[in-house]
Parts: C-alpha cells; structure tokens; sequence
C-alpha cells in the first residue's frame, strides 16, 4: 500500500535479511570518504545481497552525522 505522492511503506516483516553493516562518520574528511568505506566492504562481501538501505543524517550545533545502513541476506 502506497502513500499518495510517497511510494511504498514497508515494515520490518517486509525485509527478510540476515545481517545489518552500519557506515558512520561525523568529520567532513570521513563523510566525503564515505562511499568508498560502503563500496569497499560490498566488494569485500561478495556473498552478501543487498535488500534494503537506509541514510541518516543527524546534526547538533558542533556536528553532522551521516550513516548509511545496509540491510543484507547472505548469498
């Protein structure tokens, strides 16, 4: 079931996965490396799939956070 003008709303009984790898970083030299760290563990992971990803960006006065989180089900 869909929300007009939001695509899909999935729960946790919606994704089968086996495992959860967070990536985090809040300095702007690790944040802009970020992508690479995520790219570098999934070629490192090749038995793994994929099947959900989630991005938080989180902040306060001093600090800004990003994680990506990959939800994924060995292969």
């Amino acid at each position: 079931m869909g929300i007009s003008g939001y695509g899909s709303v999935r729960t946790a009984a919606d994704i089968h996965f086996d495992g959860v790898k967070t990536f985090s970083a809040t300095l702007a030299p690790r944040r802009s490396e970020l992508g690479e760290k995520v790219t570098e563990w999934m070629a490192e992971n090749s038995n793994v799939e994929i099947v959900d990803t989630v991005v938080t960006q989180s902040s306060d006065k001093a600090f800004h956070c990003i994680s990506i989180t990959l939800f994924f089900r060995m292969t």
